[in-house]
């Protein structure tokens, strides 16, 4: 019970800064950043980062697949009983732990529920630094040529430091019209056709 009101406070907002005793691998930003690093902390002195991240991805794919949940957890109309109420039931239908669970009650009785995908996101990009890891995503308006992806990777390589893995995925946006956007663990890029349209556009207008 005191283990479970400990965590409760060190994911509620008023106390994550004392929370922050445990130094994030990496930054990640804005409120799920905040909610995600007091997580790390938390899982990581109960020493159970791995059954937290096996967690999350458990509620996450439920996000993803069911409509329901999906509509639930986005509805701002939502009372707080209710959504308490519900959140708990769920948590206990999917057998998660603690740690989860706490963070999904947290968020409902915050009013913070939509950003339940953005923290697990976040958490994501907090335990691939945990693991030593570098995830870069690529995104074309076309599907780039092999030679092509291969120097990019190459490129890529560069910002990975002495024992980090690189992982690099290519996704396809006909949107940014051409150009690329890169994303290189928490940091963006954005090199796209469209983003320099809008920037002319919005010089222009702001010409006139």
């Amino acid at each position: 019970m005191a283990a479970n009101m400990m965590l409760k406070r060190g994911l509620s907002m008023s106390s994550v800064v004392a929370a922050q005793v445990v130094k994030t691998p990496v930054q990640v930003h804005g409120v799920e950043g905040r909610y995600a690093s007091a997580l790390y902390t938390a899982a990581y002195k109960q020493k159970s980062l791995e059954t937290v991240e096996k967690d999350l991805q458990q509620v996450k794919n439920l996000y993803q697949s069911n409509k329901q949940f999906k509509e639930f957890v986005l509805n701002p109309t939502t009372k707080a009983n209710a959504r308490k109420a519900a959140v708990a039931a769920i948590t206990k239908s999917l057998g998660v732990g603690n740690e989860t669970s706490n963070l999904v009650t947290v968020l409902a009785e915050n009013g913070r529920l939509a950003k339940l995908e953005a923290v697990i996101n976040s958490f994501e990009t907090i335990m691939r630094a945990h693991k030593g890891e570098l995830f870069v995503e690529v995104t074309s308006a076309e599907p780039l040529a092999k030679k092509h992806t291969t120097a990019l990777t190459d490129a890529l390589s560069k910002f990975a430091t002495s024992g980090q893995k690189l992982h690099v995925t290519f996704n396809v946006k006909p949107n940014i019209i051409g150009g690329l956007v890169v994303t290189i663990g928490d940091k963006y890029v954005d090199l796209s056709i469209a983003s320099k349209i809008k920037k002319y556009t919005e010089s222009l207008e702001s010409a006139i």
